[in-house]
């Protein structure tokens, strides 16, 4: 009697990523990017679907500042004649999302949310940096790829390293202020412990300001003159 046929091996398929589109998420409770991801199999078994990993990171050293930003980005990064040595990416995101089956081609979003936080580096970045230009980005993937077994209805895993997924992409940096803004309408969140906050509205009250943004810009005016000598 002759044995059936043995299934021929398993071909892990050979993908390729690029990232091509960004837009704002319009309905999200948070303010929310999605990057649209292209998947391309150049070669191997066909996908039966991918649990893909992602790390989002803003390769700062690959954009020029002006004088404004430069200024304004000494906080993260020291002095601009420090950049050479002190410049290093930023993570941005990680996120995980779940790709389909497909043979040649497919397309799937990544969600970034963008919290506006003043203490995060990110956002102190990209505040630094304005409107104008793009934001250099770089994504890292990594994960599990199944993969159909020829000959046969089971599928084989295998894993996507990190150094086969660095997909570079140019986001304009108006994007991520005008999603912001419509969020906030121009208006950072602050942190502040309770004891501060307490303090400063009872320094709202005393001097009878209508807000505590009119609280802290007196405040501010008042440190400023004291230095300007201003009487």
């Amino acid at each position: 009697m002759t044995a059936p046929p043995k299934p021929s091996a398993a071909v892990a398929p050979d993908l390729a990523f690029a990232v091509t589109a960004a837009q704002e998420e319009r309905f999200a409770a948070l303010p929310t990017l999605r990057f649209r991801l292209e998947i391309v199999r150049n070669g191997g078994s066909p996908v039966g679907s991918i649990a893909l990993n992602t790390v989002v990171r803003i390769d700062v050293a690959r954009r020029r500042y002006g004088p404004r930003a430069r200024a304004a980005l000494t906080e993260l990064f020291g002095a601009p004649e420090q950049w050479a040595n002190g410049m290093r990416p930023l993570t941005w995101a990680r996120s995980t999302v779940h790709v389909p089956a497909f043979d040649d081609r497919t397309t799937v979003e990544i969600p970034v949310e963008c919290p506006y936080d003043t203490e995060l580096a990110v956002v102190k970045y990209l505040r630094a940096v304005g409107g104008d230009g793009d934001v250099p980005l770089d994504f890292l993937f990594s994960g599990t790829v199944f993969h159909r077994l020829p000959g046969t209805p089971g599928l084989a895993a295998s894993r996507i390293p990190w150094s086969d997924g660095d997909v570079r992409f140019g986001m304009p940096a108006a994007l991520w202020h005008s999603l912001t803004d419509r969020y906030h309408a121009g208006s950072p969140w602050l942190r502040l412990s309770r004891e501060t906050y307490d303090r400063l509205d009872a320094y709202r009250a005393r001097h009878v300001f209508g807000t505590p943004d009119d609280a802290v810009r007196a405040l501010l005016d008042g440190v400023a003159h004291h230095h300007s000598g201003t009487p």
